[in-house]
């Protein structure tokens, strides 16, 4: 399972919701018909709206609040296998080895979004920017990075 985002409040009377998320790739996944899952329930998306910084959602078969209140403040996933992204997932990087001028550098343990851009956090507290300047190569195998003056201690 991926994480999407969470499920931050209700919206309206008649079961729309609020989620709030920074994946990278939610314009496939924002869309009538997806599958999200909240706790062990699966829901399909009915109608999808952006608003301000929200994603508004409605699921099929829900239309009242009373329904959607259990899911507040709950964390929203999706199944990878029902997706086929264009690119590759911030999930994918985790466990791959940094290198940079051919030397192990370590592991990428996490990869989040500060207020600028996306940050790709290395086991031995290196934080390298998720920008183009910054990655050299990504593949399945490892992270090649172009290591510039002050990015290492």
């Amino acid at each position: 399972m991926i994480y999407l985002g969470k499920l931050v409040n209700t919206h309206g009377l008649k079961g729309e919701v609020r989620i709030i998320s920074d994946f990278k790739y939610k314009s496939q996944v924002f869309k009538k018909g997806s599958h999200l899952f909240i706790n062990d329930d699966e829901l399909v998306i009915n109608t999808y709206r952006p608003h301000k910084e929200y994603d508004m959602v409605t699921f099929d078969g829900i239309t009242n609040i009373d329904d959607v209140l259990k899911y507040k403040g709950k964390k929203v996933y999706i199944k990878k296998e029902d997706y086929n992204f264009d690119g590759i997932l911030n999930e994918d990087l985790i466990g791959l080895p940094v290198y940079g001028d051919g030397k192990l550098l370590g592991i990428v343990t996490d990869v989040y979004k500060n207020v600028n851009q996306e940050l790709i956090e290395v086991d031995n507290d290196i934080l390298i920017p998720y920008v183009p300047v910054f990655i050299k190569n990504i593949s399945k195998e490892k992270l090649e990075i172009n290591v510039i003056e002050g990015l290492l201690k």
